[in-house]
């Protein structure tokens, strides 16, 4: 792998420690990464665009407010987990609570082994937990993580882009068709007001031709009384 297609990676870092932000930055930009760092899970949420649904009571806490898109695409994110506030752990659980941010992978940091906290967090859905502090090795077990998100935006943007081509294709071919349509009924209009007129003439002579056709009736039923009588004289 390249260093141009390595460095597409972007990393939110996550930590309240400044010392340790600026540590974990320098190691993933060694890993040809981009890195946006935040001090608290509730900035990370702001980032990604998670707004809703952060407790009101946490100093660091965001108000309320319609969810948000986010511009720049994020391959992983990394945390600690004790952080005042939101902890690393409940970070975890917003964005795989997400349907739009679930598969971005999820890393945990703590300075503290504690195999419980290890545990949950797996279990909740974190791709790794490493102990601080976090070495260059650790960093690289990350990168094939990071290689299936990007795989898979790379495929949802190339399926989104042949749908806008096929949708243009579509419009282009029907909106002639549309139109030449308006044309047609244009067209035809004036021939029914015409139809219109013609059957409004032909009506006197329709009715005189129906009381044609009743007097002939009359006159057939009157004489048949004469075939009567030349019958009662044979």
């Amino acid at each position: 792998m390249g260093m141009a297609a390595e460095s597409q990676f972007h990393v939110l870092a996550v930590d309240d420690s400044l010392f340790d932000r600026k540590y974990i930055e320098r190691l993933l930009q060694k890993s040809s990464c981009q890195v946006t760092t935040v001090d608290s899970g509730s900035k990370a949420l702001e980032f990604l665009g998670l707004r809703q649904g952060i407790d009101s009571n946490d100093p660091n806490a965001l108000s309320k407010s319609p969810v948000t898109h986010q511009v720049v695409e994020v391959n992983l994110i990394i945390t600690d987990y004790c952080m005042p506030g939101m902890t690393g752990y409940d970070l975890l659980k917003k964005v795989k609570e997400s349907s739009a941010f679930r598969d971005i992978p999820v890393v945990i940091m703590s300075s503290e082994n504690v195999p419980a906290r290890i545990s949950r967090c797996l279990e909740e859905g974190a791709e790794e937990f490493f102990l601080k502090p976090v070495r260059l090795a650790d960093l690289n077990k990350l990168k094939p993580h990071m290689m299936k998100t990007k795989l898979k935006n790379q495929k949802l943007e190339e399926i989104e882009k042949t749908s806008k081509v096929e949708n243009g294709i579509v419009a282009a071919a029907v909106e002639p068709e549309i139109k030449d349509s308006t044309k047609v009924v244009i067209e035809i209009l004036p021939l029914q007001q015409d139809l219109l007129l013609v059957e409004q003439e032909e009506q006197p002579s329709s009715t005189n031709n129906k009381r044609k056709s009743v007097e002939e009736g009359i006159s057939t039923d009157r004489a048949r009384p004469r075939f009567d009588g030349i019958a009662t004289t044979v």
